[in-house]
C-alpha cells in the first residue's frame, strides 16, 4: 500500500503496449460498490473473498499489467497464483516512503482511515512485518524511493521492463 503500484503500472503497461488493470478499481466496477462500502458491508474477510474471486477473473486476461492491493498477496494462495500466472514484481519501499505516499490520500483507504501520523507509521511497520514474507515471494524486487518526477517514474519502469524481459 502506497509503494506506487498503480502509478508505475499504468506507465509500464503503456510502454509495453499492454492493458492496465488496478484490482481495486476492477473490484469496484464489477461489484458496483466502493472498496470502503464492501469493507463496511462484508468486513475485511468478506472483502478478501471478493478480492480473490476478482483476482482470478482478471488473471485470466492475456497481456495485462495488474496492480494488486497491498494485502492481495497475503491471503489464500494469491501470491502463488500470481507467480503461476506471470511475472510478479514487488515494489519494496521503506516505511518512510510508504507513509509519505499514504498521508496524501489516506481517506480513500479503509485500513488506514482516521489514523494519526504516528498510528499510520505503526500500522505500516506492523503490516510490512506481516506482509514481507509474501511480498518476497515475487519473481522480481525493485527498491522504490519517493517518486517526485516523470523521469523517476520512467527510470523505475525501465528497471522493471529490463527485469521482466531477462526472465
Amino acid at each position: 500500500m502506497g509503494a506506487g503500484k498503480t502509478t508505475l503500472g499504468k506507465v509500464l503497461a503503456r510502454e509495453m503496449g499492454l492493458a492496465f488493470y488496478d484490482l481495486d478499481d476492477y473490484i469496484e466496477a464489477r461489484c458496483h460498490q466502493t472498496i470502503p462500502e464492501i469493507f463496511a458491508e462484508k468486513g475485511e474477510e468478506g472483502f478478501r473473498e471478493v478480492e480473490k474471486t476478482m483476482l482470478h477473473e482478471v488473471a485470466e486476461f492475456e497481456n495485462v499489467v495488474l496492480s494488486c492491493g497491498g494485502g492481495t498477496p497475503c491471503f489464500f494462495d494469491n501470491m502463488e497464483y500470481l507467480n503461476d500466472c506471470g511475472d510478479t514484481v514487488f515494489l519494496s519501499a521503506a516505511p518512510a516512503v510508504l507513509k509519505e505516499h499514504l498521508l496524501m490520500g489516506k481517506n480513500q483507504r479503509p485500513l488506514i482511515q482516521g489514523k494519526t501520523p504516528t498510528e499510520l507509521e505503526d500500522f505500516i511497520c506492523t503490516s510490512l512485518q506481516k506482509r514481507l514474507p509474501f511480498y518476497q515471494r515475487a519473481k522480481h524486487v525493485i527498491n522504490i524511493e519517493v517518486i517526485h518526477t516523470e523521469e523517476e517514474i520512467k527510470s523505475y519502469v525501465d528497471q522493471i521492463t529490463s527485469m521482466v524481459n531477462q526472465h
